[in-house]
């Protein structure tokens, strides 16, 4: 079943009569009317939430509002036959987006035809000061992980955490991991240190298979640290990373090291 058919199943189930009975007279209509019926989607079709798991594999994200949904749908029922026809007319929805707008285009990137050419207008979501557009990228959606370099998906990690935003959001972050992210947090990690401020523990996820020396100093900080979210991290990094020196360290602490070992402290538990 094709993405547009998943998501005409899950509007079918969701909505009212009325509403129905709209999106079916828009793609019934003149195919050159669905940008148009794009912007007037929120008129029509109301805003409950809508799970979209079955779009979404593992995502932490579950739910739509339904006119989010349906304007997805009307993107990929544009027709896209042709490239330079098709970007250009969803580069026009771009340039005269709304908020809301804006927030359903980048929400739909994963989906739309010609994936490589949105990238551009990926990295400039992760630009951004326009808060709903940014975690529209950032959040739920797997587009960045598929799709970013390693330079540019680092830019995007540490706007987040430079922002205090829930990284664990964030589609793929495991899996991205790379050493100048690692290096990267460390650094960041001593300036908050130097000015008095703390980091948001979690964030540590990001450099265990990238553990040395250095980092395992900044291990020991956490453990010290009177911030249990510190030292639950330094716990985990120890635990799962392969340098035996961090693991070493973790058995001064026989207690957080049982917690582990039980599988009582996971991310999980840093997961604000």
């Amino acid at each position: 079943m094709s993405v547009a058919d998943k998501i005409f199943r899950l509007l079918s189930e969701n909505s009212s009569p009325k509403e129905s009975d709209w999106i079916n007279s828009k793609i019934a209509a003149d195919i050159e009317k669905l940008p148009s019926a794009f912007v007037a989607a929120p008129r029509f079709i109301s805003k409950n939430p809508v799970d979209v798991s079955v779009l979404f594999e593992d995502s932490k994200i579950r739910t739509w509002a339904l006119d989010k949904l349906a304007r997805g749908f009307l993107l990929l029922k544009i027709d896209n036959a042709s490239k330079d026809k098709y970007t250009s007319v969803i580069e026009s929805l771009f340039e005269t987006a709304e908020v809301n707008e804006a927030v359903a285009l980048y929400s739909a990137l994963p989906f739309l035809p010609y994936p490589e050419y949105w990238k551009f207008k990926a990295t400039e979501a992760v630009r951004s000061n326009i808060g709903p557009v940014f975690d529209a990228l950032a959040f739920g959606n797997p587009y960045p992980a598929v799709h970013f370099s390693d330079l540019e998906w680092n830019q995007l990690v540490l706007k987040c955490i430079f922002n205090d935003k829930p990284i664990h959001l964030i589609e793929g972050l495991d899996k991205r991991t790379n050493r100048e992210l690692a290096d990267s947090i460390s650094n960041f990690a001593h300036e908050r240190w130097a000015a008095g401020r703390t980091v948001p523990a979690q964030v540590w996820r990001l450099v265990i298979k990238f553990t040395d020396e250095k980092i395992t100093n900044d291990l020991q900080k956490l453990f010290l640290s009177g911030d249990i979210s510190d030292n639950y991290a330094a716990a985990l990094v120890c635990h799962e990373c392969s340098f035996e020196k961090a693991k070493e360290l973790l058995n001064l602490y026989p207690d957080l090291s049982a917690k582990v070992q039980k599988g009582e402290l996971t991310w999980e538990v840093l997961e604000v």
